[in-house]
């Protein structure tokens, strides 16, 4: 049940029980992660290293995913983008077709089991790949 490829991931999250869940679910793939409360804090860590994958909750306080993913379409174009939302449905389908149409590559509902996220980051890893071979 793990991933094929190892990817650097910077996962952020507000929800302080969920962040290290996901952390602790994502190392035990294999992959190596760093997580971030907020988008702010996750930027501020952008610049301190690389990532192979950004993993980014939508609702969030001071930078909402949406802001995270245009402010790294900007920085990093080629780093796959897995949107995440849950609790207000209607809101957070909105944000997460948004966020589709920024160029997130991948979307998840919370709940969403660990062979879903596994799997988009699996997913996530062929684009970035096909991306990248394509120029």
């Amino acid at each position: 049940m793990g991933s094929a490829e190892r990817a650097r991931i910077l996962l952020i999250e507000d929800d302080d029980s969920l962040r290290p869940a996901l952390t602790r679910v994502l190392e035990r793939a294999g992959h190596p992660v760093h997580a971030a409360a907020n988008g702010v804090a996750a930027l501020s860590e952008w610049r301190d290293g690389a990532f192979d994958i950004v993993i980014t909750d939508m609702q969030m306080p001071e930078m909402n995913g949406i802001e995270v993913i245009l402010m790294l379409q900007t920085a990093a174009p080629r780093v796959p983008v897995i949107a995440m939302s849950g609790g207000d449905r209607s809101r957070d389908l909105d944000m997460l077709g948004d966020a589709r149409l920024l160029g997130a590559v991948g979307l998840l509902t919370k709940p969403f089991s660990i062979e879903e996220l596994l799997g988009a980051i699996d997913a996530a890893l062929a684009s970035s790949a096909n991306r990248q071979g394509r120029g």
